[in-house]
């Protein structure tokens, strides 16, 4: 099935003690065009982001976003300083012992109080696993990327249902092309050889030759070529349509060829009818081709 460039994921997820969200999205893009915004700390994950997401996706511009925090498993650590501990403890018993007996001074000391005291406690944020935190960032992705892929097959099956129902309506104004081809050509070539004849007239002429030149200009205006190639590329963008592989730039040169057979029997058709005909052919293609611009 064939899946649209736009589309967008999220997931959360913790790894080496941080909470991490990854949210990626994408719009249309002739060549695939990755970008990656990460926290300063987590730079090292850029490229194994890029290459995740480049097995997922063969072109569009796509844009990935990643938040890190603190997890359950916090990163920090807190270290007490023991040695200065002690010598807030001395300092403070020989403060007692020197006020003992004073009046109106309490010994509120405590656990607490002494911990407040400048550097006794401190934090220190643990080194990173940059592998670890790898591993985990690129299962998160994962994640985000598949939601991400579901919504571009939807997104995909809805164009494909679109495009293959312009093609049924290509085919059948093909088919009205077909029918009224020989008409016209047989019209066209009745008409060639009146004039011919006319101008010709009191001048000694061969039948055979006249016929002959007139059998050779209509045939310039028959279009049983164009529709047959009309008709094999249909079959191919339907069968585009129904495959899995990114077919975005094949379908994108179909219907440029599409339209180069519509625009040649356009310039050969001598009908009015064939001309109108001909008019609805191209807006069908037309706006196949802006449907596929959105299709992988």
């Amino acid at each position: 099935m064939i899946k649209s460039m736009t589309g967008y994921g999220s997931a959360k997820g913790e790894a080496a003690g941080l909470a991490l969200s990854v949210e990626l999205k994408s719009v249309n893009n002739r060549y695939l065009d990755v970008s990656v915004k990460l926290p300063r700390a987590l730079m090292f994950a850029e490229e194994p982001i890029r290459s995740a997401v480049a097995k997922h996706i063969s072109r569009g511009k796509v844009d990935v976003f990643v938040t890190a925090g603190a997890g359950a498993s916090d990163s920090v650590e807190v270290r007490l300083n023991s040695a200065l501990l002690r010598g807030y403890l001395e300092a403070v018993n020989k403060a007692r012992a020197e006020i003992a007996g004073s009046c109106g001074v309490a010994d509120d000391v405590s656990i607490m109080s002494l911990c407040r005291m400048p550097d006794v406690l401190s934090t220190e944020r643990r080194e990173l696993d940059a592998d670890e935190l790898t591993r985990g960032l690129l299962a998160i992705l994962e994640e985000a990327l598949a939601g991400y892929d579901a919504m571009r097959a939807r997104e995909g099956a809805r164009l494909r249902d679109d495009v293959c129902s312009r093609l049924d309506e290509i085919e059948r104004l093909t088919g009205v092309v077909e029918r009224r081809s020989p008409q016209t050509v047989a019209e066209y070539r009745a008409r060639l050889e009146a004039k011919l004849r006319e101008t010709l007239e009191g001048i000694p002429a061969d039948d055979a030759r006249v016929l002959t030149e007139c059998a050779i200009f209509a045939d310039r205006v028959a279009v049983d070529e164009e529709t047959v190639r009309l008709r094999s590329h249909i079959s191919q963008l339907r069968g585009m349509a129904e495959g899995a592989s990114p077919i975005g730039r094949k379908m994108d040169f179909l219907i440029q060829e599409l339209n180069r057979e519509s625009n040649t029997i356009g310039s050969k058709c001598q009908s009015a009818d064939i001309a109108r005909v001909v008019v609805d052919l191209k807006a069908e293609i037309e706006k196949i081709r802006e449907q596929i611009q959105n299709v992988e």
